[in-house]
């Protein structure tokens, strides 16, 4: 029955059969009560083992309550959408399959909502763990770009726009979805395509609509970091599709909304080019550097689409 459990913990996946089982082992070992939360997996066409990662997983924990389910349209948004559609829990907790939690992260978003009853959204810290050493390029303007980064401090507090979590550290209010719609299936990340700008979009409807997004130190979140995700090949495809989901997602709004980012974007020029000198003063040319890269990259994606 819809909202007989607690939580529905989506896990939308493709292509990461070799992450995913540590992901799901993280979720499963939760010391919050079985019967309150349920793993809702969405496998978003994968060639990988992905499915046999997850059939194995559900034969080894009868006793849980996980479901599998195929999601043929390619997309992030369509899988995150396919198991919103799936949940039965009062809040849905997203979760990347490429992290991991802790064994209380359950327990403690359960604490925050029965102690904040008026909270609908949260989101927590997103931990960056790397398999090798981070490039000497890598800023504290990059890092959330590239890893997901996220740290508001160590206080529960209420986060404005500018501060909206990743959908992949944030629990919603299952309802949340049945009245502000589900994430634009025009944006996020198809097949090996790093469009994004789904999670943006959802939040920024939710905040115009006066639902307030709490941060919560203890729902920690760690993100496991490939090489490859610290190549150039990555970074510059990566801030390109930033540039082109912007595009995509202010366009479907109106011109001016438009016009109004492109205007932005200037103001976002301005501080990079003064973050580059102060990186190239202190002796961390690197640094600044990627940054120019990464404001050349957003434009072009932003004006040209491509």
């Amino acid at each position: 029955m819809k909202g007989s459990v607690r939580f529905s913990v989506i896990i939308c996946t493709y292509n990461r059969a070799k992450y995913l089982s540590a992901t799901l082992e993280s979720v499963i070992q939760q010391k919050f009560p079985p019967e309150k939360f349920e793993i809702i997996i969405v496998d978003n066409n994968s060639v990988d083992a992905t499915e046999e990662v997850c059939r194995r997983f559900i034969n080894q924990y009868k006793n849980f309550s996980v479901h599998y389910f195929k999601e043929i349209r390619q997309g992030i948004s369509y899988g995150r959408n396919k198991g919103i559609e799936e949940a039965s829990g009062e809040f849905i907790a997203f979760i990347d399959d490429d992290e991991t939690v802790e064994p209380d992260y359950l327990q403690n978003l359960d604490t925050f909502f029965c102690d904040y009853p008026q909270a609908e959204l949260s989101g927590g810290p997103v931990v960056p763990v790397y398999e090798t050493p981070p490039p000497d390029w890598l800023s504290p303007f990059t890092m959330r770009l590239i890893t997901g980064a996220y740290d508001k401090g160590g206080k529960i507090k209420i986060v404005g726009a500018k501060d909206y979590p990743g959908t992949g550290h944030a629990t919603f209010k299952r309802e949340l979805f049945f009245k502000y719609g589900e994430f634009n299936t025009n944006l996020g990340r198809k097949g090996t395509s790093l469009l994004g700008g789904e999670d943006k979009d959802f939040f920024l409807r939710l905040i115009r609509n006066g639902v307030n997004c709490y941060y919560l130190p203890s729902a920690k979140i760690y993100h496991h970091i490939p090489a490859s995700k610290l190549s150039e090949d990555f970074f510059n495809r990566l801030t390109c599709a930033i540039g082109k989901s912007e595009r995509i997602r202010t366009l479907s709004l109106s011109k001016l909304t438009y016009c109004k980012r492109i205007g932005s974007e200037a103001i976002k020029w301005a501080a990079g080019i003064l973050l580059f000198f102060y990186y190239a003063f202190t002796f961390r040319f690197p640094k600044g550097k990627k940054l120019i890269k990464f404001r050349y990259n957003v434009t072009k994606g932003l004006i040209n689409g491509d």
